[in-house]
C-alpha cells in the first residue's frame, strides 16, 4: 500500500479588485486549501467562489486566519491580547464554515497565516491561544500545523487533531523555524529545486535546514504557496514527483 500524504496551498488571496494567484489552476492539482478569510487577504465574494470551486474539484478545505493586516499581507508582527486573538479568529474561521455551508460543504481544518504562525510555532503562549480559539469552535477540526512547532504541541494539548506539514519552497533555520523572507536563501525558487527539497526531507524522515542540520519529523502535509509566480508549476511537479516516488495524495481529513 502506498504511503499517504497530502498536498496544500494557501488560496483566495485576491481582494475585490487585486488580483493574486491561480486558483482555479490550483485547485486542479492541490488535494487541500487554506482559504483566506478577509483578514490579511480574500473577501467574501472571494471566499465563496473559492469554496465552490474547491467543492468542485474534490478539494478539502480549511481556513487561513490571520492578523489584521491588508495593507502587510498579514506577515507583520503584532501583539494582541489574547482575548481579542482568540476572537478575531473564531470570527474568521465561522466566516468561512457559514459560506461552506452555503455551498453545501465544510471547513474541516485550520492553518493560520503569516506572521500569526510563525509566531506561534516558537511561541508555547500564543500556539495555547490559536488552539484553543479552533477547539472553542469545533472541537472536531483539523489543526494544519508546521512540523516540530510549538502550534503542533499545543494542537494536541489542546485535544485537536493535528497534521504536521513542511514547506516546499521555504528554507528552514537550524532550529526548525523558517527562514525570515526578509534574508537571503529563505525562499526556495523553480519548480524542480522545490521537488528536490521535499523528496530530500522526506527521504531523510527529517526537516533539512540552511546549514544542512537534520531535525527527525514525520511529515504528512507540503504546503505550497499560492502566491508565488510559480506555484502552479512547482504544485504540478511535487504532485508528479510525489506520485513516480511512490506516495498517494490525498485530502487532510484522510490523514488526521
Amino acid at each position: 500500500m502506498s504511503e499517504r500524504i497530502n498536498l496544500n496551498a494557501d488560496l483566495g488571496e485576491s481582494f475585490g479588485a487585486w488580483r493574486m494567484g491561480d486558483d482555479a489552476a490550483m485547485l486542479e492539482v492541490v488535494k487541500s486549501a487554506n482559504v483566506a478569510c478577509g483578514f490579511h487577504a480574500g473577501d467574501p465574494l472571494v471566499m465563496r467562489q473559492t469554496v465552490a470551486t474547491a467543492k468542485r474539484c474534490g478539494v478539502s478545505l480549511g481556513a487561513h486566519p490571520g492578523f489584521p493586516d491588508l495593507q502587510g499581507f498579514g506577515r507583520r508582527r503584532m501583539e494582541l491580547p489574547a482575548a481579542e486573538l482568540e476572537a478575531m479568529l473564531i470570527y474568521q474561521i465561522g466566516a468561512l464554515a457559514g459560506i461552506a455551508r452555503a455551498e453545501g460543504t465544510a471547513v474541516t481544518h485550520v492553518k493560520p497565516h503569516g506572521a500569526l504562525n510563525n509566531m506561534a510555532c516558537a511561541d508555547a503562549r500564543l500556539a495555547a491561544t490559536v488552539a484553543r480559539a479552533i477547539h472553542t469552535l469545533d472541537p472536531d477540526l483539523i489543526l494544519l500545523a508546521p512540523a516540530l512547532s510549538q502550534l503542533a504541541v499545543a494542537g494536541r494539548e489542546a485535544g485537536l487533531r493535528v497534521v504536521e506539514e513542511i514547506f516546499a519552497d521555504r528554507a528552514y533555520l537550524d532550529d526548525g523555524n523558517l527562514v525570515p523572507r526578509s534574508q537571503l536563501g529563505a525562499m526556495i525558487h523553480g519548480a524542480e529545486a522545490c521537488l528536490r527539497h521535499v523528496l530530500d526531507m522526506l527521504e531523510a524522515g527529517a526537516l533539512i535546514s540552511i546549514n544542512g542540520q537534520h531535525l527527525p519529523v514525520k511529515a504528512q502535509s507540503i504546503c505550497v504557496h499560492g502566491d508565488d509566480a510559480e506555484a502552479v508549476a512547482t504544485a504540478r511537479a511535487l504532485r508528479e514527483g510525489l506520485q513516480r516516488a511512490g506516495y498517494e495524495l490525498v485530502a487532510i481529513p484522510l490523514l488526521a
